[in-house]
């Protein structure tokens, strides 16, 4: 299967926002692709063109305004200096040229803080996003009534960034609004676990989120 990758441009309220996009070139499903905090690094470009092997139309905006962190404390900075607002508006944008794109239900992946962008979509749109991955990052406390969107996510047993706590608490409030959600928990593994630049990285729990992700996506979308 031949891939096209190309860096775009996105209009968001008169701001051009750069995002990238991997395609194979009979097109297919969307899939939103929404990076953690250390901004849209290699690895993450890595993973859009995994997904467009596997059939689906990524789209994988910027949210970080082309800077990148190495390190925890670059990716805090960062953190601290980010417009939620503009990072919003971003991420509409994207789900709707993406939208456009494939003309059909999306489904959007997030990593981390992405993870928490991707629920906040899916109640925004709930009638355009079909499945919803969260890796390791949670929203508790978010009203889930809206959504309608089938939801897979990968957490830590043990996780300082997203105590085990705080997501039971999100699941919880997800069955009591009817979201059709299932949440696996992988023992021994730390945050970031599934990104192979990182020092957490563990291979095996790695292949076997995904293999649960690309069996969720195909029955979804």
């Amino acid at each position: 299967m031949s891939i096209q990758k190309s860096e775009i441009k996105l209009d968001v309220n008169g701001k051009l926002v750069n995002a990238y996009l991997a395609a194979p070139d009979k097109g297919g499903p969307g899939i939103l692709f929404l990076h953690a905090w250390w901004g849209l690094k290699p690895f993450f470009k890595q993973l859009c063109d995994q997904l467009a092997g596997h059939g689906y139309v990524v789209l994988a905006p910027d949210l970080r305004d082309g800077q990148i962190a190495t390190t925890i404390d670059e990716a805090k900075e960062l953190m601290q200096k980010s417009d939620d607002q503009l990072t919003g508006a971003i991420v509409m944008v994207a789900k709707e040229h993406l939208h456009n794109l494939t003309h059909n239900q999306i489904g959007v992946i997030g990593f981390s803080m992405g993870a928490a962008w991707a629920l906040v979509a899916a109640s925004y749109d709930p009638d355009k996003i079909a499945a919803t991955v969260l890796f390791y990052g949670a929203y508790p406390g978010m009203d889930f009534s809206k959504v309608k969107s089938k939801v897979l996510g990968h957490f830590c047993e043990v996780d300082e960034w997203e105590p085990i706590e705080g997501v039971r608490e999100m699941e919880a409030d997800m069955k009591s609004a009817g979201v059709n959600a299932a949440l696996h928990f992988y023992p021994k593994v730390g945050h970031w676990f599934v990104e192979s630049d990182r020092p957490e990285y563990d291979a095996a729990a790695a292949q076997l989120a995904w293999d649960r992700t690309f069996d969720f996506l195909k029955k979804n979308l």
